[in-house]
């Protein structure tokens, strides 16, 4: 009989983009060699947001982590494949191709694209350190967050919410612009408990997905049209007396500009621009009006779209308009991120940054890559832009120019990983130590390094620490420990952060922040300039500028998918079988014409082409398509990521993607 081999278990704080910031309880197991590998992911029961549960996702880690084509050393491209080197000759080597780029156009010359593959501080942020110190443009990390962030921003100054724990007190909760069971999964029970309380759930999303089977409502909007939703509801909302005056007068400005606004969006006009029936618009308001409080929790979905911006704005105000702020359960939430209140002056040398440095925009990555962009070397890290970024055909091509030095740290072998010049292994959350916020709760995270890290991988900062050494680099912010940067960010008396000393988070693991028992965060204004929540600039809606033609007359949407976070896990089978084996487009019947479920089909948009296969399903509206996940192009039937149709177009505020606005054919294969 096998002897049981041994076992421990760790708490540790998951690194993946995704509001949840799951504490996790981690099974390891010590192999016959003497070395732990992880075995086993479920959620922390004792933690009040995570509740015992890790997402569809996550609970593959171990999958991932041990994956037999995990790259473990260095590894140089020589004739046409990557060989193994010492991380000696691999660090000399690229600190002597730097010397060169530096002499001959000097740090403009370098590109570092990244983004939240890790959303710890130490290795997904302050790594930016080397660059810095180099005098290297900077990155605009837009693809994600920023046209959202930009418009609350004007609205409402820093990024608040409201607590999960008080979305129980809601008795309207309005899920907009986002799957939450997909991608914000830990919020389900306290919707639960609120649905046990009275509350009614409705879902304002394009198409059917699980959010919409899960609400009690479902309304499936016109993509592009949440600002004129917005407007006829509070419209509505003032025509019928169910606004609060009080709120209005002492908490807000602008008031009058926005009413001017709103004044034209009749319910009628409403429904013909949205897709909904004026019974839809009606009852919308009508919950919002009469059964508060509401709590609506916007996603970025509804950003993706040229005029992102100013919908996620007129959505966000509706709460200011009935006084929910100042009811417990009431209000809204994008993102939690404001109140952490951290210390960040140096986090990733954000001191060095010099004004009128160069900015590349993250969206804009196949402009980047051409020659004439000028960049001779390219750093990739936390990211997998020959899948995720728009316009991956030309992302890939600049990618494989031969006067491009392209160096990759990385935990998996990624479209974007075998296209590197270079490959060096990255270590993964258990194998380092680092420091998490959350964007989804005020809980405040520090992980040990629990495992040894297998091979020769190395942590991001490692390696960009001895690149500064070969380069000569004397920035000291370049080099700390994650010890010295915890006690840097916890450097600040800011009232959320009190007793939480850098002693006392290592020692916990993870440590709630000091917000009041009854924070309600915009109740009496807003930390903007005025002291007041923004109605102006109001909200004016615009239909999108990728008009549909006769030669496109189809709308593309990229959603995530369920078992997917990004492409973090595009490589493991269980979860490709589980999303059906390879990516499909949702076509409603009245598009498909003589397509039928099953049958490849090519997406023609005026970037790109790619094939899909079709699924028939009313769970589309006509006149769109959905291809749920970034899924590797080595799972589609041609290779092809979906951004290969998808385009650099950004949005009206914040420079975002605009993913939900790509026009499109379906053709028959040849």
């Amino acid at each position: 009989m096998t002897a049981l081999l041994p076992t421990r278990t760790v708490l540790l704080t998951c690194p993946l983009d995704c509001p949840d910031a799951c504490r996790l309880h981690i099974t390891l197991q010590r192999g016959e060699d003497g070395r732990e590998k992880a075995v086993k992911v479920t959620g922390d029961a004792g933690h009040p947001i995570t509740k015992g549960f890790a997402c569809a996702k996550t609970v593959h880690y171990p999958a991932r982590q041990n994956h037999p084509e995990r790259p473990l050393y260095p590894m140089k491209r020589v004739g046409g494949e990557l060989v193994r080197v010492s991380w000696e000759q691999a660090l000399d080597e690229i600190a002597d191709y730097l010397r060169g780029v530096l002499a001959r156009r000097g740090p403009q010359g370098i590109l570092r694209y990244n983004y939240a593959g890790t959303m710890g501080l130490m290795e997904g942020t302050h790594v930016h350190a080397f660059f810095r110190a180099l005098g290297a443009p900077e990155l605009d990390e837009t693809i994600c967050a920023t046209a959202g962030t930009e418009a609350w921003t004007l609205g409402y100054g820093p990024r608040y919410g409201v607590r999960l724990e008080d979305v129980p007190h809601a008795r309207t909760i309005v899920l907009w612009g986002i799957n939450s069971l997909s991608t914000h999964s830990h919020l389900t029970p306290f919707m639960t408990q609120a649905r046990k309380n009275g509350a009614r759930i409705i879902h304002i999303d394009p198409y059917l997905n699980k959010t919409g089977r899960y609400a009690d409502t479902h309304l499936k909007l016109r993509p592009g049209s949440d600002t004129a939703l917005a407007l006829g509801v509070a419209r509505e909302l003032i025509e019928r007396g169910w606004t609060d005056e009080s709120y209005i007068r002492e908490a807000t400005q602008g008031f009058e500009e926005f009413l001017a606004e709103a004044a034209a969006w009749t319910l009628e006009r409403t429904a013909e621009a949205t897709g909904l029936s004026v019974d839809e618009v009606a009852d919308l308001a009508r919950a919002l009006g009469e059964h508060g409080p509401t709590y609506i929790k916007v996603g970025y979905g509804m950003t993706r779209h040229e005029h992102g911006g100013t919908a996620l704005r007129a959505v966000t105000l509706l709460p200011a308009l009935t006084g929910d702020w100042r009811r417990r359960g009431g209000g809204c939430t994008l993102s939690m991120s404001g109140t952490f209140h951290l210390h960040r002056s140096r986090l990733g040398a954000a001191h060095l940054i010099r004004p009128g440095i160069r900015h590349v925009n993250m969206n804009e990555l196949a402009e980047a890559l051409t020659p004439e962009s000028g960049f001779e070397a390219a750093f990739i890290y936390n990211c997998n832009p020959a899948v995720v970024a728009p316009d991956s055909v030309r992302v890939r091509a600049g990618l494989e120019r031969e006067d491009l030095l392209v160096v990759v740290l990385e935990q998996a072998m990624t479209e974007t990983a075998r296209l590197a010049d270079y490959v060096l292994p990255a270590t993964t959350f258990m194998e380092h130590s680092d420091i998490y916020t959350s964007y989804g709760h005020t809980w405040l995270g520090y992980n040990p390094a629990e495992l040894e890290a297998p091979g020769e991988t190395r942590p991001n900062t490692w390696v960009f620490q001895e690149l500064g050494r070969r380069l000569g680099l004397e920035e000291p912010s370049l080099y700390w420990s994650v010890d010295e940067l915890l006690e840097e960010v916890l450097n600040t008396d800011h009232p959320f952060l009190e007793g939480v000393t850098p002693q006392a988070l290592k020692a916990a693991g993870t440590l709630p922040l000091n917000l009041p028992e009854d924070w309600l965060p915009y109740a009496h204004g807003a930390p903007t300039p005025s002291g007041k929540v923004m109605f102006t600039p109001a909200p004016v809606f615009r239909e999108a500028q990728a008009y549909l033609t006769p030669e496109y007359p189809l709308r593309l949407l990229t959603p995530p998918a369920h078992h997917f976070l990004n492409s973090t896990y595009g490589m493991l089978p269980n979860l490709i079988k589980a999303e059906g084996g390879e990516p499909h487009v949702l076509v409603h019947p009245a598009d498909a014409g003589h397509f039928v479920s099953g049958q490849p089909a090519r997406i023609v948009s005026e970037v790109g082409r790619t094939v899909r296969r079709v699924r028939v399903t009313e769970e589309v509206q006509p006149g769109v398509v959905v291809v749920e996940g970034s899924w590797w192009g080595l799972s589609a039937p041609d290779g092809e990521s979906i951004n290969a149709v998808t385009a650099q177009t950004l949005t009206d505020l914040g420079g975002g993607s605009t993913f939900h606005n790509t026009r499109v054919r379906l053709e028959q294969l040849d």
